[in-house]
């Protein structure tokens, strides 16, 4: 099983929408048994939170069904468990590399790194822009699967 991680700053806007798209990609493709999904926090501020409503909203009108959530932190332990460490902008991935350390660093990408436009995707807890960072992770997913496909981790 190939197991990805997704991770925003609090594990309750980007990262827990990330997961959701994936996982509904997955599904639909019929990936279900080759790739795995999950979520966390780089930082503490929301931990054992539930998803923010502005992306239990956003999933809702574009029917992608919201995976089971509460804001946990990634620990160094990740590293190991996981193929892929996802964040949403450059902020996260370097959270990220300090957390798992040197061995695993080089499992930390951006999402949007999996797309023809390689960015950051804007935090919707400030920017109160939901549609904005749907789209990216909607784009991104769609990279990452196309990657997935490439590196013939799914048929």
């Amino acid at each position: 099983m190939y197991r990805i991680l997704f991770v925003c700053h609090g594990n309750i806007c980007r990262s827990p929408m990330a997961e959701s798209v994936m996982a509904d990609l997955i599904e639909r493709n019929g990936y279900g048994n080759f790739v795995a999904v999950s979520s966390a926090a780089a930082h503490t501020d929301e931990i054992g939170s539930p998803p923010h409503r502005g992306t239990v909203e956003i999933l809702r009108r574009k029917g992608v069904p919201l995976v089971p959530h509460i804001a946990r932190l990634m620990t160094e332990r990740d590293g190991e468990d996981y193929d892929l460490l996802i964040g949403m902008d450059r902020w996260n991935v370097e959270d990220m590399k300090e957390i798992v350390g040197e061995k695993n660093a080089n499992k930390a990408h951006m999402l949007l790194e999996f797309s023809d436009r390689p960015r950051s995707i804007s935090d919707p807890w400030y920017t109160g822009n939901f549609d904005d960072a749907y789209r990216d992770i909607a784009e991104g997913c769609e990279g990452l699967i196309a990657y997935l496909r490439r590196e013939k981790i799914v048929g």
